[in-house]
This record gives structure tokens, sequence and C-alpha cells, in this order.
């Protein structure tokens, strides 16, 4: 299908890409999938090819675009090789938007740089294990020390997506208990160094899927967390969490439209190859039906007019 929605400048990303995965990715992906993570070092290439700097200010290191569409070519780009660039995509789709959102020009400062570089990975943790889908249920605590000059973190995570290599995670916290009018109230946002003393990395979950994405268990004691490192205000984590999670469905949405144009192109290999009773698999009138179908339904989806291109931003 012939598309307009991608320019020169995708173009020459998409080949840069393309070039990358065969280089640095396909020969050792087979090792990634079986340690079920990739390599910490890998990060830093991403950092030096312009990766995670896309939609960041050029202040802070990186090109200063808005727009998804450089994302959107990562995506297609991955999944036609059939591998995976591990924690990266929460790092871009899902921390870079709190960073953006809600960090002083301080924290800025001291984050975006080595965010854009690789030195600094971050990720995102909700998940608990008694409280999924419900966030307000959370029951992880940040309380705020007597001299105020930092929180105490307590609780549990599971499920973190780039929990294993996160240098920094923003962690999900009741600082308040819930009013009698909003449960959701009382939630916080916090930029914890995973270097804390407290803090530790539970258990690497094992997957059926996305093998290479590291997904762990993390664990907070005691955790000192200083109040310059508050994303945000107070009490008021869910609402930032309601915001941002928009851009997190994009990415699975795109996601899959990208995984199934790559799995109808494996499959024609496939059938091509494959002889049975002396032909092709591809040859026979189902086989063609059925891809038909597929690739129809690919189609349609890469030609949806409305994706959201340009990088959502919630109104004040």
């Amino acid at each position: 299908m012939r598309r307009s929605v991608f320019n020169e400048d995708h173009q020459a990303f998409r080949e840069t890409i393309r070039a990358f995965i065969e280089a640095e990715v396909a020969p050792v992906y087979d090792e990634w999938f079986a340690a079920g993570q990739a390599p910490r070092d890998f990060y830093y290439k991403l950092g030096e090819l312009g990766v995670f700097g896309i939609s960041v200010p050029e202040e802070f290191g990186g090109a200063g675009l808005d727009t998804h569409k450089f994302e959107a070519v990562l995506y297609e780009e991955t999944a036609r090789a059939g591998v995976n660039f591990g924690g990266s995509g929460v790092h871009v789709l899902l921390a870079l938007p709190y960073i953006k959102m809600l960090a002083t020009d301080e924290q800025k400062k001291r984050f975006l740089p080595r965010f854009v570089s690789g030195e600094e990975m971050w990720a995102l943790a909700m998940t608990e294990p008694g409280t999924g889908s419900d966030v307000a249920g959370m029951k992880t605590t940040a309380k705020l020390s007597e001299d105020g000059t930092h929180y105490v973190l307590n609780g549990a995570k599971t499920f973190i997506t780039g929990g294993v290599h996160a240098d920094r995670v923003i962690v999900c916290a009741r600082t308040s208990a819930p009013s009698a009018e909003d449960r959701r109230f009382g939630i916080s946002l916090f930029a914890v160094d995973t270097k804390s003393e407290g803090y530790s990395v539970g258990r690497k979950l094992d997957k059926l899927g996305l093998r290479t994405s590291d997904t762990a268990e993390l664990a907070f004691v005691d955790v000192k967390v200083p109040v310059e490192d508050l994303l945000g205000e107070e009490n008021k984590g869910f609402y930032y969490l309601g915001t941002n999670l928009a851009s997190e469905r994009w990415g699975i949405a795109f996601g899959a439209y990208a995984q199934a144009k790559a799995a109808v192109r494996f499959a024609q290999s496939y059938v091509t190859d494959r002889t049975v009773f002396g032909k092709p698999v591809a040859s026979f009138q189902n086989t063609k039906f059925e891809l038909a179908a597929c690739q129809a339904e690919v189609d349609a989806a890469e030609a949806w007019p409305t994706a959201p291109w340009r990088l959502w931003t919630p109104a004040s």
C-alpha cells in the first residue's frame, strides 16, 4: 500500500533502524531470548542512535519533535524483524510523558540528559500483587519524614516492565488515605533511584511473550526518597496516571497493527517455502483466501485516517 503519512526524514530513520537491527540485534537476539532480557549496554547504543531523545526538548539533548511517527517506524521495524528492544518502549512511551508533564525545571535538568543518553533507564510501577487495574486500591505508602526532607517508601510492585535494568522508577504510592468522597485521592508519584537503600528487585518474571523485555517484582523497605524527587503535586497521582495512560494505549494499538502486518509477512514466507503433496502450501486456494483476508485487515488498519501522530497533551 502506498502511504503518505511518512516523509523523507522518517524513511531515513527507518533505514537506520533496519540496518541497526541487522547489525546489532538480529545476530544476538537468540541469546537475549534465552536470557529473558536485553543486555544493559544495549540501551547505551539506543541512546547513541538518538532513539530516546526524539521528543525530548533540544535544551536537554533531544530533537524536540512533537510527533509519534518515529516511534511508529520503530514499532514497524522491530515487528518486521521479529525482535524486541527490551524495556526501551516503557522508557520512552510510559515514563517520558510524566517527566515532561510533571518535572520541575530542576528535575528536568537532572533527569533528561541522562534519559536521552541511556545512562538512566526509567520504568513505571503501578501494579501491586493484590492490585491490578484497580489503581485506587494500591497499598504501597510514602510517608513524609518529620523533618520534611524525604518520604519513607514501603510496599511492593509486580509485573513492572523494564524493572530489572531500571535506574529510576516512577513509583505510585499513597501519601494520604483515600477520602470519603473519592477513593482515588491520596496517590502520589515519585522518581525513585533504584540504588537507594531498601530498594530491591525480586523475581525476573518468566513470560510467554515479549521474552526479551525484562519484567520484575519490586520491593521497598523504608526507602528514603528525597522530597526533590516527588513528581507533580502530592495526592494528584491518580489524575496524572489517567491522563498519561492515553499515550500507552496508542502504543499498544499501533504495536498490534505492526505485529499483525509482520505476521502476515512471516506467514507468506512460510507457506511459500513449505511443501505439501508435492507443491507449496501457498498454491492452495484456501491458503490464498486466508492470507488475502488477513492482508485486507492489515491494509484497513494501515489506512485508518485518525491516527494521533502528534504527541497528546492533556488539558491543563
